[in-house]
């Protein structure tokens, strides 16, 4: 069959890129190609289009990404190249000025629960540098900030007297291991101290030596060496010299700790370890505030944020009810209930509501139910009570019914040890940046103020936050907190935060091919990302996206149109050039859309509707307390901006509410009041969603829809399989005696 492709003229609109530089593929057949050739501007934005199965993909990735990605494996040495798979040559005759190519496809590339929105963007990772470099650790008793004392810093002090004040210079005497105090005395003597401050009196060191019995060892728990004495005035260099030789001395021989006895007054202590109010601090490094190595995870849920533990929603499992409606599982029964009871009689005591429900109650009022007061135990002390009886049988059962996943106790979900949550920048720690939405977390940048020196070090760093932090909010994601986990994400966030990495990688001269980065898009939020690709094109990128979006498509420096059709009638570039050239394109199908030639007109009578399902006040995650009305026998759009709660409501809370409701095991349903309305009409509730349907090599779209099962049967009932005692599982090719043997099927 004769390839038909119109050969445009380049772009008429923007600088023309140079024709020798453009990548020019001849002979492609990969899948449904026929032998396809074309031609994609250098440094442009080139969109794919055309119907759903004619060719773009195969174009795209399977020929243009996978010839890109040999040829730069091939540039490889061999002993680099043994350790990756061996990459086939697509069925191409050849392809010109192709440069280094970087797919970004539609899948959700991470199933590990370590992987987060923050490290996938590397923005965590600079949150790290920062808070190492220019974060101050408060310490939690006093609230001041915790800092290393060196010399400098007591010599300042001392300048800061009064002229006149008398000064003494001390180191704390310690009384080491096995030496008794005559020991350590003798080694003062001999180190070249005379003197010790006891009791606010100056001894000599000698005189208590030669007392016939030393006093008892009481008496030297107070001590301290005297190093140097001063009177202050205004001293000159060698002055300075001496006071600092003598501060460093305090230093030494107090091991990290020294003090300044003004006036015979004021002690004041000065410390080069870091620490305050009696306890040690680790000092901030990068690695502290990872979550991924042991030195920064919390050592009790090892940086997951989750352990098995009690798991409130077990224990609680409907907050529509009330305390007095037994909302609580475990004080329910004969016996439990006395908790339960004992807990209403005393809620008056302290205004609590107990006919109230529980999704209802203030965080006061949650608190008191789970911790108690001084009037009544609560729900953690009626556990702590069954945990010191699990020698009897019936309490260990007990136990492990409210058992599960639950946020861990020791860091609430920060996933870090508490000492890297001492550590604050403006106020906040690392771990409450990650629970904020991007675009709070771009308002908390701005406003931001730091000092001039830790502006200077941190310069660098926030340069970089602030540019992926705006790229995320550009393609979309303002919505995401850097805490949320990898996994959760659907492809088409996944895939726009890949786009984000790309962004802050800075590469020239590269071809980035994209997969639909629209789908899922609010036309509110195409148009930033479409700015976000132009930005990744003035780089010097070329960029190739496959995309069936209008306003793509309006924005493109080229378009190519596949087709006519897909499968077998497609494989063929019907039309390239650019927007203009494409709608006066006889043969587009695409450019007759757009034209308005033809378009799918909407029906002019809509469907009637009598019976609907209603949830009433929705409020899990951003949603507040809304009523939503679903109609039945019809088909239902629900809409909006990325991030507006749409996955919420219906995957979170209509489908599992309808599936428990049908008694079918599913997730447990988000936080709602009430499910009203003609339940009893639905038979079957299925949810089809954008994750990959299989990942057996065996499996097959036949298979799966269970098609190939009636084919089975179909051949087993043929006179000659009879005949022979073939059985449906002989035209299987996943069972031995059906599937070829050399192959294993």
């Amino acid at each position: 069959m004769s390839v038909k492709t119109i050969k445009k003229k380049n772009n008429s609109e923007g600088p023309k890129a140079a024709v020798g530089n453009d990548i020019s593929i001849k002979g492609a057949r990969v899948h449904n190609l026929k032998n396809v050739s074309v031609t994609i501007p250098r440094n442009k934005l080139v969109v794919v289009t055309g119907v759903s199965g004619s060719g773009k993909s195969s174009l795209t990735i399977d020929t243009l990404f996978a010839e890109g990605q040999r040829r730069y494996a091939e540039s490889l040495s061999a002993y680099a190249r043994q350790f990756m798979q061996r990459m086939n040559k697509p069925d191409v005759d050849y392809i010109k000025g192709l440069c280094p190519a970087i797919a970004i496809e539609q899948k959700v590339i991470t199933r590990t629960p370590r992987s987060t929105v923050g490290s996938m963007t590397e923005i965590y990772d600079y949150l790290r540098l920062m808070f190492a470099r220019a974060g101050k650790t408060i310490s939690p008793v006093s609230g001041r900030e915790v800092k290393k004392d060196d010399v400098p810093d007591v010599v300042k002090a001392i300048n800061a007297c009064k002229d006149g004040d008398k000064i003494l210079i001390l180191a704390t005497f310690k009384n080491h291991g096995k030496r008794d105090i005559k020991e350590e005395l003798n080694i003062l003597l001999q180190k070249g101290f005379s003197r010790l401050f006891i009791e606010s009196e100056v001894q000599q060191i000698e005189d208590l030596l030669e007392m016939n019995k030393l006093p008892a060892q009481q008496y030297f728990n107070n001590a301290y060496i005297l190093i140097d004495r001063l009177i202050k005035k205004d001293f000159d260099e060698d002055d300075l010299h001496r006071i600092s030789d003598s501060v460093g001395t305090a230093f030494y021989e107090g091991e990290g700790a020294m003090h300044l006895q003004v006036n015979n007054k004021k002690m004041v202590s000065f410390s080069n370890k870091f620490e305050l109010d009696g306890m040690l601090f680790e000092e901030p490094v990068p690695n502290l505030f990872s979550f991924n190595n042991p030195f920064g995870a919390c050592p009790t849920c090892e940086g997951f944020s989750q352990i098995l533990g009690l798991d409130p929603d077990l224990i609680i499992p409907d907050k529509r009810l009330s305390l007095y409606e037994n909302a609580v599982a475990p004080w329910r029964g004969e016996k439990l209930s006395e908790w339960n009871n004992a807990f209403i009689r005393a809620a008056k005591k302290f205004d609590f509501p107990v006919h109230k429900p529980i999704m209802d109650l203030t965080e006061k009022q949650l608190s008191d139910l789970w911790e108690g007061n001084q009037f009544v135990n609560g729900i953690n002390d009626f556990f702590k009570e069954v945990e010191q009886n699990l020698y009897k049988v019936q309490y260990r059962v007990l136990l492990s019914r409210y058992r599960g996943r639950t946020l861990c106790t020791e860091c609430h979900g920060f996933r870090l040890r508490k000492e890297a949550l001492y550590v604050k920048v403006g106020g906040v720690h690392i771990g409450q940046l990650c629970e904020m939405p991007v675009k709070d977390l771009q308002q908390w940048f701005n406003s931001l103020e730091l000092s001039k020196y830790d502006e200077q070090v941190a310069k660098r760093i926030l340069l970089e936050i602030h540019h992926r932090i705006k790229t995320l909010i550009d393609v979309g994601l303002g919505y995401l907190t850097l805490n949320r986990l990898a996994n959760s994400l659907s492809g088409g966030e996944s895939q726009r935060i890949q786009l984000t990495r790309s962004l802050g990688s800075n590469l020239t001269n590269s071809l980035y091919i994209l997969d639909e980065p629209s789908i899922g898009l609010h036309s509110r939020d195409t148009e930033k990302l479409i700015r976000v690709l132009k930005e990744l094109r003035d780089l010097g990128n070329t960029v190739v996206v496959v995309e069936h979006d209008e306003m793509m498509m309006r924005e493109a420096d080229h378009i190519i149109d596949m087709g006519p059709l897909a499968s077998h009638l497609g494989g063929e570039v019907v039309a390239a050039g650019n927007y203009n050239e494409l709608i006066a394109d006889k043969d587009s199908l695409t450019g007759k859309y757009l034209s308005g030639k033809l378009s799918i007109e909407p029906p002019r009578t809509l469907r009637k509707w009598n019976r609907s399902i209603t949830i009433e006040g929705a409020r899990q995650n951003n949603l507040k307390d809304i009523t939503v009305q679903f109609p039945l026998n019809v088909l239902c759009a629900v809409s909006g901006v990325s991030g507006s709660g749409k996955t919420t409501l219906v995957k979170q809370i209509l489908y599992p509410a309808l599936q428990k409701l049908k008694g079918e095991g599913t997730d447990k349903p988000g936080l709602f009041r009430a499910l009203k309305g003609d339940m009893d009409y639905l038979s079957q509730i299925e949810m089809v969603d954008q994750n990959p349907i299989g990942k057996s090599s065996r499996s097959n779209p036949v298979t799966y829809i269970k098609a190939y099962d009636e084919i089975r049967d179909l051949f087993a009932r043929q006179p000659l399989s009879k005949m022979r005692g073939f059985m449906p599982k002989h035209f299987s090719f996943n069972v031995d005696g059906g599937r070829c043997d050399a192959c294993k099927g």
